[in-house]
This record gives structure tokens, sequence and C-alpha cells, in this order.
């Protein structure tokens, strides 16, 4: 179990190292970055002070997103962390925030299923963010990860998921090209549940990035 668990992580830091360009080139062709900040801007959960944690941020494409919808609203946060896998991805993370001049975001490296290794700070947050990633894990470990975020979370805070759901055309560009694995909504509902979360909803994509609920879901979660 450990072996094929390391092979996982293992394959999916090279396939991010290897097309962490390609990929930043697919999510802007798709406009998934836009998605992700037109939901942001118009959700209720973002405040003054907000403790944010991007789990699995590649990118960045969702840290930007809540930071920008909290600069529109002259909202200043608490603290904004971010973690990811791959070192290819971070770096390239690390270069939008330096080119923007963001520099309230702290990023490091770190496995999901291997958080202890983050700083002993990294929790008691409001929201949890995790866009395009629980995806790339062993099927079996999908409720542990739940379950580690869970544990980050205040006792009124929200894990807000955005997974790739399971239909004809996600086979072909997610499943097959980018060597994930795909969700049905009951499929989902029964991991959040072994992961120890009383309310979870299926959030709606905003009506000028709709089309993105054909790729996936957004889930969020709380006690």
């Amino acid at each position: 179990m450990e072996a094929n668990e390391g092979l996982a992580a293992s394959n999916a830091r090279r396939l991010f190292s290897e097309k962490h360009a390609t990929y930043a080139r697919f999510i802007a062709f798709v406009h998934y970055p836009q998605g992700l900040r037109a939901f942001f801007r118009r959700s209720s959960l973002l405040r003054s002070g907000i403790r944010v944690l991007d789990a699995g941020c590649g990118t960045g494409a969702a840290t930007l997103a809540v930071h920008d919808a909290l600069v529109q609203r002259a909202v200043t946060p608490g603290r904004l962390d971010a973690f990811d896998l791959t070192p290819a991805m971070l770096e390239r993370f690390r270069m939008t925030l330096e080119t923007r001049g963001i520099t309230l975001v702290e990023a490091r490296q770190a496995n999901v299923l291997e958080m202890d290794t983050l700083p002993t700070a990294w929790t008691n947050y409001d929201l949890i963010v995790t866009a395009s990633m629980l995806e790339y894990l062993p099927r079996e470990r999908l409720s542990e990860a739940l379950a580690a975020l869970r544990r980050r979370l205040n006792d009124s805070g929200r894990l807000v998921v955005l997974i790739s759901r399971r239909n004809w055309l996600t086979r072909l560009l997610i499943g097959w090209w980018w060597e994930s694995n795909l969700y049905r909504k009951d499929e989902l509902l029964a991991e959040f549940e072994r992961a120890g979360f009383s309310q979870v909803r299926f959030r709606a994509f905003p009506l000028t990035v709709r089309y993105l609920a054909a790729w996936g879901y957004v889930v969020e979660a709380w006690d």
C-alpha cells in the first residue's frame, strides 16, 4: 500500500514537473482561472481577517482568485497560505506573485497526505480551498485527505473543493490526458461523510462560467 501511495505522489510530481507550462496554458484556454475568480467574487465566505489555505495550489489559480476577490472588496485577510507537491508548479506560482507584487501569500512544498511538514501555525483556518488536486490521490485515500484538511479548519471553517466529475468529456480531457481520477456525485458524498463532515453542499458556478460544470463539481463542506 505505501509503495503504491508513494508511486502516486511520484507520478503526480513527475506529470506536473514536465507539464507545468502546458497545464498553465490549458487552464487559461478553458478560462478556469476566470471561473475561480467569478466564484469567489460572489462568495459570502470572504471577510476581513479571514485565514485561508490553498491545498494543492499548483500555479496559484485558486489563491489568486481569493486574493483578487478580497482586493475587490477592499478586505484585508488574516493570512493566505498555500502548499503544493511539485516544486516546478510552486516556482511558477512564486514568479507570478513576484510579478504582481503580492507579498502576503506564503507558499510551501508539502503533500496533502503528509501535512505534518507544514508550519505549526498553519491551522485554525476559516476557509480551505483545494482546486483540481484531490483527483491525483489514490482513490482509497481521498477521505483521509479530506479528514486531514478538516482538522485544519476552525470550528466554523469551510472547505471548498473543486474536483473533476466523471463523464465522456472528462474521461478524454482530464482522465486520459491529465491522468486524473474522476468522480460521481454519490461517490463524493460518501467520501465527505467518511471524512467526518456533517454538512455537504454542491455549489454552482456563476452563469458567466457555468460551462465549467461540465468539467467538475464545487463542493462546500463543514461541520
